[in-house]
């Protein structure tokens, strides 16, 4: 692994997370299970699962160890046992830094993403780190800023004890929805 410096950064305020009316319905509808580093495998195989992917071997066998360590985690949609979709990422202090997501069926990306921005807020997060911004990210709350503002949030969030094991409340869909933030 790396790290990538760039003078733009893209992150996602967890207080911040937009909810499209159409996303609200499909949360509160499709019915899919959330589980929780379940099978981040999986995970981490659907999201190399395209015609070009910079999870090569070695990478994958990187995650896999971040993940046995506790330090890398995955949020999973599954329909019918069937994994459908999921993101994963790195855990460090008050930091998550988002590396992947796949979705097998519509919106399962964004759906797993309203389920993760909910269990990071709920285990004390300060910063969802997403890279680089990309029109599907816009559309859900994440912006971009400057290389310093962003060393300062980092620093800042590192310093935190967040947890990803920390279990939020069963909650339901519309649950969910209300601890997550804009509805439109």
């Amino acid at each position: 692994l790396f790290w990538v410096d760039p003078r733009r950064r893209g992150i996602l305020p967890l207080d911040r997370f937009h909810v499209s009316r159409s996303l609200r319905r499909r949360i509160l509808r499709c019915g899919w299970e959330v589980r929780i580093d379940h099978d981040f495998e999986g995970v981490l195989d659907g999201c190399a699962d395209r015609p070009e992917t910079w999870i090569n071997e070695p990478i994958r066998r990187l995650y896999l160890a971040l993940h046995e360590s506790g330090r890398a985690h995955s949020l999973e949609l599954h329909e019918d046992g069937a994994l459908i979709g999921g993101v994963y990422g790195v855990a460090l202090g008050g930091a998550f830094f988002g590396e992947s997501m796949f979705s097998r069926r519509a919106d399962a990306s964004k759906v797993a993403l309203a389920w993760l921005v909910c269990r990071l807020a709920w285990g004390g997060f300060r910063l969802f780190d997403v890279q680089f911004l990309t029109p599907h990210l816009a559309s859900l709350g994440a912006v971009e800023i400057s290389r310093a503002e962003y060393r300062v949030r980092l620093d800042a969030a590192l310093a935190v004890d967040a947890d990803f094991g920390t279990q939020p409340p069963e909650l339901s869909p519309s649950g969910m929805l209300q601890r997550i933030t804009q509805t439109s």
